[in-house]
């Protein structure tokens, strides 16, 4: 496997992890002190994993809402052997996200380091 398709394929799995709400999924594919922000809350919302994972927990999932995926991976670029940055758009209820994610290799597994986003409501 390419280390392209290795951080496919963890981006695939976050999609499905946010998508069923499915916090064991996205547990597998956050590194443990990996961060969670955005700076579209004030003040700014940053969350440690043992934060971000309950809020996860507790909602209603997209999947048992019936809702339409609107995944998409807009970009991976990598900035060395153990670094990339993968910038993403997914849909939540009523609010659309762009997702910046940082992944970087530890111990021969890509891991989400930093999840930055931008969301707003969808105006469709």
């Amino acid at each position: 496997m390419t280390e392209f398709a290795a951080i496919t394929g963890v981006v695939e799995a976050y999609f499905d992890g946010l998508y069923h709400a499915d916090i064991e999924l996205l547990g597998s594919v956050f590194h443990p002190k990996a961060i969670y922000a955005t700076a579209d809350e004030t003040p700014l919302l940053y969350r440690t994993m043992d934060e971000y994972f309950p809020v996860v927990a507790k909602r209603v999932s997209p999947a048992s809402r019936d809702e339409p995926r609107r995944d998409v991976i807009e970009g991976i670029q990598f900035a060395g052997e153990n670094t990339a940055v993968a910038r993403l758009r997914c849909s939540i209820g009523t609010k659309d996200f762009i997702d910046f994610l940082t992944i970087v290799r530890t111990d021969g597994e890509w891991k989400i380091m930093a999840k930055i986003f931008h969301m707003k409501e969808r105006e469709s």
